[in-house]
């Protein structure tokens, strides 16, 4: 099939919603949507203030440069449309006659409303036949009844979407659409759905939605047009495309789909990289169990847990305790766990500190004998805690509790302190702070696990928070006089390791720093 951006290589069409209030702002919106490259677009007429079936719809079929798809939906069925029945089912058989491409009816009505028009129906028009689930996904047998029930009402193209409670949901969804005998829109709604709204190329789904604005959508968590075509290289998605992503909770933060998709585009890797909200790690990894899932990065809560998940793990990210980087193996499908954080974190402080006493690189580590302060006793507090102990540091572990801390503490030799004494605690000027909590991070912005009087004790603050760039934490430090380093490094830096274990080919780390300094 070809689309502007070159033959692409699924067949899955892209939809844009139009939910503006008005024809007006409906037109606009639809010369938009070919603007952006959409296949078609869906108008959904209950978003309309005044609806005039007759004059209305001429208007919106003759001006739309793409086609249509007429959706009509109501209330009882997550809509707006809560007036006459029969009048709504009329004008959804009027757009047909008009010259509709498809009309979209629902499950509860479409047996009646396709024996009424039997007939009437233009060979062109492609009916399709939707049911809406806002509590939860059935299970595969159950998903399979419908299909069967959606398909004896005559439909053309089967359309189920349903809610994610879990992401291993989003499986039996994909099950369903790769085995599908017929045409299917099989979607799953909420954070926790998202991938089957990119996946669905893969899988063989037959369109997806894309809306024209973040805030805008007609069903939750739908992407952007943009996104699916920027940042996922939809078109470039087929059976064949590995997938990789990151696991953690929360997620939606995570700047690492801009990273790695753009590095696969450029260096012609057929992968797909997306964000992965996760609340149970063996279960995601016991359900997404192919090959196809290739890789995943796994953030916070999930790197200890990442270590009893895999079936081998690399002798430093078992003495850390944590894991970041899991790669399945496609020979056996076995997991083999990595952790590539501490790499970028310690090499970019020791980096901070030589320009800071301008220390040239062959006098060894920058860390030797410097009292190294690291608040959080997670997976990133684990490994950099474990980093600088290995130059030489003199490591002491903050925690809300300190009981993890001392833990932590015993098992890399150092000493643990207790979050709420941290602020008077300095034996002795130039230590090193790194926070490792996702205290700072968006959206508290206003928070800091230290305060600004005590940073003056500090010669290097390092926050391996990147969303945002400069946390409240680091303008502190930078005003106290210290030098700061901020997680970006530590992003990128694990992030080029990662690269490698995905592709077997060199990390582009030039084209790595051009794109974080877009955000």
């Amino acid at each position: 099939m070809e689309s502007r951006g070159g033959i692409s290589k699924n067949p899955t069409l892209i939809c844009v919603p139009i939910m503006a209030d008005s024809i007006d702002k409906m037109v606009i919106d639809m010369a938009k949507a070919k603007a952006n490259t959409a296949d078609l677009v869906e108008i959904r007429l209950d978003c309309l203030k005044s609806f005039n079936p007759h004059q209305d719809l001429k208007v919106l079929i003759n001006q739309c440069p793409l086609p249509t798809l007429f959706t009509y939906r109501p209330v009882w069925e997550g809509g707006d449309y809560d007036g006459d029945e029969q009048k709504r089912l009329d004008a959804l058989q009027l757009a047909m006659e008009l010259g509709a491409d498809y009309i979209d009816v629902e499950l509860k009505v479409a047996h009646d409303f396709i024996k009424s028009i039997n007939g009437k129906k233009p060979e062109k028009i492609k009916i399709i036949v939707s049911s809406h689930n806002y509590q939860d996904t059935p299970s595969v047998e159950e998903l399979g009844n419908l299909v069967a029930r959606i398909q004896s009402t005559g439909a053309d193209i089967v359309k189920i979407a349903t809610t994610a409670l879990e992401i291993t949901d989003v499986a039996r969804i994909f099950q369903i659409t790769v085995h599908s005998q017929v045409p299917i829109i099989a979607l799953v709604m909420g954070e926790r759905g998202l991938i089957s709204r990119i996946l669905c190329a893969k899988f063989g789904g037959y369109l997806t939605f894309g809306t024209l604005e973040a805030e805008v959508v007609s069903a939750p968590s739908q992407p952007t047009i943009e996104d699916l075509l920027k940042l996922y290289n939809f078109r470039q998605l087929g059976p064949d495309t590995k997938v990789y992503g990151v696991i953690g909770k929360p997620v939606g933060h995570s700047k690492s789909p801009m990273l790695y998709n753009e590095a696969f585009k450029s260096a012609g890797f057929n992968g797909v990289y997306v964000h992965l909200l996760a609340d149970d790690l063996a279960k995601f990894l016991q359900t997404y169990s192919s090959t196809d899932f290739a890789g995943f990065s796994c953030t916070i809560p999930h790197k200890e847990a990442a270590v009893k998940c895999c079936d081998e793990v690399d002798p430093v990210a078992k003495s850390i305790g944590a894991v970041n980087c899991i790669i399945r193996s496609q020979n056996d499908g076995k997991l083999s766990g990595y952790n590539t954080d501490y790499v970028g974190a310690i090499s970019a402080i020791e980096d901070g500190l030589r320009a800071k006493y301008n220390i040239s690189g062959a006098s060894g580590s920058s860390l030797a004998g410097k009292l190294f302060v690291v608040v959080g006793a997670g997976g990133a507090g684990k490994a950099l805690a474990y980093g600088a102990k290995q130059k030489g540091a003199k490591v002491v572990i903050v925690n809300r509790t300190y009981e993890r801390a001392r833990e932590l503490a015993d098992m890399i030799g150092g000493n643990a302190l207790s979050l709420a004494d941290l602020a008077h605690f300095h034996p002795e000027e130039g230590m090193i702070l790194a926070n490792t909590t996702s205290i700072g991070m968006l959206p508290n912005t206003d928070q800091t696990p230290v305060p600004k009087d005590a940073l003056k004790h500090y010669s290097l603050v390092f926050d391996a928070i990147y969303t945002p760039k400069i946390t409240r934490l680091l303008r502190e430090a930078e005003e106290s006089g210290a030098t700061i380093v901020t997680g970006l490094e530590m992003f990128i830096g694990q992030a080029y390791e990662q690269f490698e274990r995905f592709t077997g080919l060199p990390a582009p780390k030039e084209l790595f720093w051009k794109i974080v300094s877009k955000y």
